[in-house]
């Protein structure tokens, strides 16, 4: 499995902001819409 560039707390910390309206900020990470998208959605889920 590849290693992820961003620790949990930081992917929490960007789904989060991004959750309170920041609609730019998975752009500001260097997250792509097309990757970010579906992680969202499944923490939106509680999966």
């Amino acid at each position: 499995m590849r290693k992820s560039r961003f620790s949990d707390d930081q992917i929490i910390g960007i789904l989060k902001k991004h959750r309170t309206g920041g609609r730019r900020t998975p752009r500001k990470h260097g997250i792509s819409d097309g990757t970010f998208h579906p992680c969202a959605d499944q923490a939106a889920e509680g999966a």
